[in-house]
């Protein structure tokens, strides 16, 4: 989902002198710039679309599901954020990654017993926001990696079993020494069998890793509850 402009619809024509005019538009895109910075605007989550189909795909042999939601403001506040953050290597910012996002955590059953997680989180693409999933088996390693959303000519390759496919069998600790700024993977990494199916697609391929490391540290969070590393 792409962060909305507050500013896209403040111009308007009005009827009366320039000078009148020019007032009313002022007012209201400071009107608007108070709504931003007090929050109205709501942080923005992510959902699967469907997730009684969706689970069912990532899952066949479930027999239910249960779904929670977390965030990191009510589960450890700044101190929380901030431990994230730097876990991450980067600062959040923007709608989708403040520290009252509303994160969904779907808990798959056989029966009684917990045969995995899906977790999805919104990520800045070069075209848009990507909503880029994770299915984890009980110990938090990927089964499956998935876009929800992605807009480019070339999602198709991104969303396509080859690609998704080599995220199989990855864990957080795969990703704790890739540096999502630099975009820079240690020689002896798993994450080196990841390829870039789009040649014109750099951008969000980096995006696919920074979002799928962010995803497996919130859920080391949410649902291991281990916050100070990978284990």
């Amino acid at each position: 989902m792409e962060e909305p402009n507050i500013f896209s619809k403040a111009i308007i024509t009005l009827p009366g002198n320039k000078e009148k005019k020019m007032k009313k538009i002022t007012f209201l895109l400071l009107s608007l710039l108070l709504l931003w910075q007090s929050g109205t605007f709501a942080a923005v989550g992510c959902d699967l679309n469907d997730p009684d189909r969706d689970v069912k795909r990532f899952f066949p042999q479930m027999t239910n599901y249960r779904t929670e939601y977390f965030s990191i403001k009510t589960l450890g506040g700044e101190k929380l954020y901030q431990k994230v953050q730097q876990r991450y290597g980067d600062n959040f910012k923007g709608l989708y990654e403040t520290i009252d996002v509303p994160y969904t955590v779907y808990t798959v059953y056989k029966g009684k017993n917990i045969i995995g997680y899906i977790h999805g989180v919104n990520q800045k693409g070069k075209y848009g926001g990507l909503q880029v999933f994770l299915a984890l088996d009980p110990r938090g390693t990927i089964i499956k990696q998935y876009f929800q959303k992605m807009t480019a000519a070339y999602a198709g390759k991104f969303r396509s079993d080859s690609f998704s496919s080599q995220f199989t069998g990855i864990k957080l600790s795969d990703f704790m020494e890739y540096d999502v700024i630099s975009s820079k993977i240690p020689p002896k990494s798993a994450l080196n069998r990841i390829k870039n199916p789009a040649p014109d697609g750099e951008d969000d391929f980096r995006a696919a890793l920074r979002g799928a490391k962010k995803n497996l540290i919130l859920m080391d969070i949410f649902v291991f509850n281990r916050t100070e590393g990978a284990k």
